[in-house]
């Protein structure tokens, strides 16, 4: 664990934060305040991000269907 004092974490934001990436950060302050700085997992994908299916259907069967749909 890297421990970086205030003025340190500030003029090294970029290069903290990629420590962080993998690595627990420490930020020290001079009245002794301690602050502990990692990354947070990334968003789970949206349940509706499904995989595609392979079929035959053209544009033209899908419109015929849509609307054959609608006339009903």
């Amino acid at each position: 664990m890297k421990v970086f004092t205030y003025s340190e974490a500030r003029q090294n934001l970029s290069k903290l934060l990629l420590l962080a990436e993998n690595e627990e950060v420490e930020i020290r302050r001079k009245d002794g305040s301690l602050f502990s700085l990692k990354s947070k997992s990334k968003k789970q994908a949206s349940p509706f991000d499904i995989s595609g299916i392979d079929t035959k259907a053209t544009t033209q069967d899908i419109l015929t269907a849509v609307e054959s749909s609608r006339m009903g």
